[in-house]
Parts: C-alpha cells; structure tokens; sequence
C-alpha cells in the first residue's frame, strides 16, 4: 500500500485525502495552521452564519455536489434566491443595476441594456453591433480579459462590467488576467460563433429543463463540508506542523516536519503555490521557479451584523460593486440574507463586504479598527447604510486568491512536462486550473485517482 503525504489542509487536499480513503489508500495530511479548510471558515452569530471566505459555489461545475453527495450531507443544500438576483454596479457616485439578461458580462436582451444608465450610447451601439461578429480563421494567442472584452464590447464594458465582476471574483485586474484561463467558456464561443452574444443566446436555447440556482451552499456554512470530510476520510493521519523541506529519497520522498523526516510514497502539493514552490526547490528548480511566477492578491473580509428594520431599506439584491475608476477601499459588498435567505434570522441583516484584491497588501497592515471605519463610511456614502452595526468581524487572507495571469496556460504546460520526471508529486490547489471550491475539489480527486492508479497490482 502506498504511503502519500498531503501537504495542505484546504479544499483541496481534504479532498484528496477524503477520495484515497474511499480508494482504500491511507494518507497524512499536513497543515501549518491550527484549523483545516483554508480560506474556508465559518462563525455562526446571533443565529447569523457569517462566512470569512467563500460563502457558496457555482452550481454548473458539479463535483462540490458530487462530493457533497458522497459525503451524505446533500439535504444541508440551499440554493441562491435568484429572484433576488440584481447586482448593483457604482457609477459616478451612484449604484445602477447590472441590466437583465447580462450574462457574466455579455449582454443578451436589448431593451434593458438600451434604457440603463450603466454604460453610454456609444457602446450600447457597440454591443449591438456585436452580434454580427463573425469567426476567425485562425486561434489567437492568449489575451488579457481586458483586450477581449474591449475588442467585443469596448473600453467602458471593461471598466464598468468586466473589471468590477472580475474584482469580485478573483480580486485581480483585467489588463493581466490571462481571457484564455479565466473565461474559457468565452473564448470558445468567440471561436465557433465570432459574437459573444450570439453564442450564449445558441447556448440557452439549446438548454433544457429547469435551471438550477446559480450558487449552492450548504445550509450552516462551508465550513461544515470540512467537517463532514474529516469526520469521513478514514485511516487519515492529520498533523498541525510545517514542512520545512521535501527531498527525493529512494522509495519516493522525504519531507522535515518539525525536525523529523517521513518518509512517503508520494506527496501532493496541496498548499499556495507560492508556499509549494521553496519545497520543490530540492527536487527541481526550475518547477519551484514556475510555481514561484504565479501571482496572488490578498482579501480582507468584514462582516457587519444589523437589526434588519434599520436597514431594509439598503437591502437592495445582492449588494453592489465598485469599479477601479471609483474605488478607495472597497471592492464589493452582498447582502447574505438576499442571497441565501436561511443564513439570517428575519430579525438581523448581515452585510458581507471585501477589501484588497491586486495592489490591497497595504489593507493588511491597518488595524481592525482603521478598515472597519473606513469600510463603514463608504457603505454609508455608496449604499446610504447609517445604522450601527450589532457586531463585526475582519477576516484577512493574505496572498491567498490566485491570479491567472497572460500566459497561465503556456506555464502550466511548463509546470506539467517538469512533473512528468517527478511521477509521484502531485499538485492541487487554485493556482492551477481553477479558483472555486468545485474547481480544488476535483484538483483534488485527481490527485487521488493517479495515485491509486499507480498502486501495484
């Protein structure tokens, strides 16, 4: 039977560790921090669930169900209220809704995006016009999400619909982010239909059945799939530690926790990768160079409680985000009762918002207090939120969001041709091939999977 070390106790490597005990491989699963799960963390107040990290997952993507199932626990499922669904985008001073029919951020009905003040005449006839964009003849090379979106729809679709979607999601600026790693989806609907637009209109009318929530979660917070994992990953060895060095030894590796060596067959790097890249420093350093070259921006969370008559007036959709042009410290704020209506009592409000993103490290050093003021008087200017919180917390997640930038694919093709000589290191985590919770679960599968493929007969 072989021995595998895990190095990393978030999304990911539980996961692995909970897919080899279904395989019948034990593991050891090692993480610095006191806790397990990563960005993932949970706090229940007031009988509000506030989530410091991601608070759901996309429902498209269907391993986080997948594992959810497996898991037993799919009846703690909730869904997004999607007839809540509005988001509001900060334009000169004032919150505009994103028109119905955006999708990401490509629009697909004419009229609301044609009366909206979100964006002006001139790219509105620009987004029209898009339609009857037609195919090339040849691939492109990779481009930032910036240029895509500007040669579709123009410079202001990036700056009031791409950037803000794209700071919320993965806290990074589109002049950087790599179209072809971070709307995949979208480069091949540029391929086969040349119109952004054209292509997710043939997409939906080829749809059928009911669609889904657009997120899912479980009902007591994310937090809880951890636990359920833990509590179902038999024969796994958890150790609160850091590893300090990895070496290659002769029946596989050697890793240094804590001034001992353990030994193991393989080792899944299931860490940041800008921690994984000094522990492949031994066994190849070009590899620890690649892993070194991908970026991360930092998030700060800050969750305010409120009695909810002093503020359901402000309880508009979603929440709303702040593009760059307009943007001091926030990046976007939700209102998770509108969201996820079972995660508050009727009584309370919670109002989740975000700092940080790319060029946001300097947030981190600010004390509690300097982001909580700071936070609360834009919410009061932006949103016209004046009600005193009942309670707060600041989450900080330093370098912990990935950033794909141009080029993330080329490196890592780079990084999986330097693996083919280390058959028994394994990677998993968001800095590969996707950010979401769905994304490191399967990350993390996969590791598994070669793993007990690679087990002696």
């Amino acid at each position: 039977m072989p021995s595998v070390a895990i190095v990393g106790g978030g999304i990911s490597g539980l996961s692995a560790a909970y897919y080899l005990s279904k395989a019948g491989i034990s593991s050891t699963l090692i993480e610095a921090r006191p806790r397990l799960g990563g960005v993932i963390q949970t706090e229940e107040i007031q009988g509000c669930v506030i989530e410091a990290g991601p608070d759901s997952f996309i429902s498209v993507k269907p391993w986080a169900m997948d594992l959810i199932r497996d898991l037993g626990i799919e009846g703690d499922v909730i869904g997004s209220n999607d007839r809540e669904r509005v988001t509001y985008i900060l334009r000169n001073g004032r919150l505009v809704a994103v028109p119905d029919g955006v999708q990401m951020l490509v629009p697909t009905r004419i009229l609301p995006m044609a009366i909206s003040p979100l964006v002006s005449w001139p790219t509105k006839f620009r987004m029209a016009l898009e339609y009857f964009r037609r195919p090339r003849a040849a691939p492109l090379r990779d481009r930032s999400v910036a240029e895509f979106v500007a040669e579709h729809y123009g410079q202001e679709a990036v700056d009031y619909l791409a950037e803000p979607l794209l700071a919320g999601i993965y806290g990074g600026d589109p002049a950087e982010l790599s179209v072809a790693s971070v709307l995949p989806r979208f480069v091949e609907l540029e391929r086969q239909y040349g119109s952004l637009t054209r292509g997710v209109l043939a997409e939906r009318s080829k749809a059928s059945g009911p669609r889904p929530p657009l997120f899912r979660t479980l009902r007591g917070g994310l937090e809880s799939l951890v636990q359920a994992i833990f509590r179902s990953a038999g024969g796994t060895k958890f150790i609160h530690a850091k590893v300090d060095k990895i070496e290659r030894s002769t029946g596989g590796f050697r890793l240094l926790i804590g001034g001992q060596w353990m030994e193991a067959d393989h080792v899944v790097l299931a860490c940041e990768a800008h921690q994984a890249a000094p522990l492949a420093q031994t066994m190849d350093a070009r590899l620890s160079e690649l892993l070194a070259a991908i970026g991360y921006s930092t998030s700060i969370t800050v969750a305010f409680g409120f009695e909810r008559n002093a503020v359901h007036r402000q309880m508009r959709g979603f929440g709303f985000l702040v593009p760059k042009h307009e943007r001091r410290k926030l990046l976007a704020c939700t209102w998770v009762g509108n969201k996820f209506p079972h995660r508050t009592p009727d009584s309370l409000a919670v109002l989740r918002c975000f700092v940080g993103g790319m060029g946001g490290d300097a947030a981190l050093g600010e004390s509690d207090d300097v982001i909580l003021n700071a936070v609360r008087q834009e919410v009061r200017e932006i949103a016209g939120v004046t009600a005193a919180p009942l309670f707060w917390r600041v989450f900080r997640w330093p370098r912990s969001m990935a950033q794909y930038t141009v080029g993330h694919e080329e490196r890592l093709r780079e990084i999986e041709a330097r693996l083919e000589s280390l058959p028994n290191l394994h990677l998993a985590g968001n800095a590969y091939h996707g950010i979401g919770v769905p994304d490191c679960v399967r990350m993390g599968k996969e590791a598994a999977e070669r793993i007990a493929r690679m087990r002696p007969a």
